[in-house]
């Protein structure tokens, strides 16, 4: 467990000469799952074992157990499994959050897609935090209050339990601790690999993506304090208790979109590499010990259990119903902010990608003319089948040869 990158190889490099064949090297940093398939193609050619383990919990995990994503050299599992699944975390019903993921980088691809989720939790929970202390009025003692209540929810996860106890630490002087906090977010690379990711797939990872570039913006923090002496806040503490029911209803929508579109990250990662990951067992590996564990994940799990094909989770009962009950609290919440200037960069995608996915026709025919009209893309037709690509001579000028057809 050393820092991810070039520390890794040069660890490798001082071990391999007390190496024989069959032995095991476990990688338990964050690394990039591609440095972990090209490390275990490489010890694969020589005969050792090499296993890329993600590892989630932080300091509680150490303690007490973590969650733990184990890929590789599947030849090393029986030899560990024992090890690994005694010291993992257990979930409710003491099955260890532990299981074997897939060859090559698949475990730090575990890893790193709940890095991104862990991303996109942060930012939902971050914009729940700015509208309760911008529009409500909440106190931080009141705030503290009202996660400890959500977390008796829904919304039961490490995190909000957490965050409860943040907005109760005091500092020396006897104030909130976090009001003495900068607001300028760190990073370490995990969730912008995922989006990166998700982009060479044509994954709409949109929520994930927008927590990256949150924390981006946050980072400008001196020419934020400059762009905000010329458009004054326009809020008004002026919602009630109302609101704040709404926006933990909003909070929850958001955090399914979250966790479906990084599923569905992962289901393609997982047919292109031929991975086959076991999608209900991951979700069960992340309900104890890591930092996203929550309680909806037991629900993820039952999905996957039902159908390891599953497309997408909103087409599940369970979530279906989920954010039905959800959507005018979701509406109201994200129309609110904007409203009032507050920005809600993750609760606006997570809406917007539902009202996209949800929709049977998207205004992307334009797009297609604009294409065609511009560079002779081509555009498929609806009254003709499927893989059929046209080309229109817009102007009357052009002429009948088109681009060769693509995707990126």
């Amino acid at each position: 467990m050393v820092k991810a990158g070039d520390p890794v190889d040069e660890f490798i490099d001082l071990l391999l000469p007390f190496l024989e064949k069959g032995d095991i090297i476990i990688d338990g940093g964050n690394s990039h799952f591609p440095d972990s398939q090209r490390r275990y193609d490489a010890l694969k050619e020589k005969g050792i074992l090499f296993v890329g383990a993600g590892v989630s919990g932080g300091e509680e995990g150490a303690r007490n157990g973590p969650s733990i994503m184990p890929g590789g050299n599947s030849q090393a599992w029986p030899h560990i499994k024992a090890i690994f699944q005694a010291i993992a975390a257990k979930s409710d019903d003491g099955t260890p959050c532990c299981d074997w993921v897939g060859e090559g980088g698949a475990g730090h691809y575990v890893k790193m897609v709940h890095n991104g989720i862990e991303y996109g939790d942060m930012q939902l929970i971050c914009e729940a935090y700015n509208l309760l202390k911008s529009l409500t009025g909440l106190t931080y003692p009141e705030m503290a209050e009202t996660f400890s209540t959500w977390n008796q929810g829904p919304l039961d996860s490490y995190l909000i339990e957490i965050t409860s106890q943040i907005f109760s630490k005091l500092d020396t002087d006897g104030k909130p601790l976090l009001s003495k906090i900068l607001d300028v977010a760190g990073q370490k690379g995990t969730g912008k690999w995922t989006v990166t990711d998700a982009l060479d797939w044509g994954i709409p990872l949109t929520l994930i993506g927008e927590a990256v570039f949150a924390r981006c913006l946050s980072s400008m923090k001196q020419e934020r304090l400059e762009t905000s002496k010329q458009y004054p806040s326009q809020s008004q503490s002026t919602m009630g208790k109302e609101f704040i029911d709404q926006i933990a209803h909003a909070l929850y929508a958001s955090k399914i979109i979250s966790y479906t579109q990084g599923f569905m990250l992962m289901r393609k990662a997982s047919e292109e590499n031929k991975w086959k990951l076991n999608f209900g067992s991951i979700a069960l590996m992340w309900r104890g010990g890591c930092i996203i564990r929550s309680k909806f994940l037991g629900k993820i799990k039952e999905a996957y259990d039902k159908n390891p094909n599953l497309s997408s989770l909103l087409v599940t009962s369970f979530f279906k119903e989920e954010i039905t009950r959800c959507i005018p609290f979701w509406r109201k919440v994200v129309s609110e902010g904007a409203l009032q200037g507050i920005p809600l960069p993750c609760f606006s995608t997570a809406l917007s990608f539902f009202d996209g996915y949800r929709s049977a026709e998207l205004p992307a025919n334009l797009l297609q003319a604009q294409r065609d009209f511009f560079g002779a893309h081509t555009y498929e037709r609806t009254d003709k089948p499927r893989g059929q690509f046209f080309h229109t001579d817009w102007t009357g000028k052009g002429g009948k040869v088109s681009s060769s057809t693509y995707n990126v």
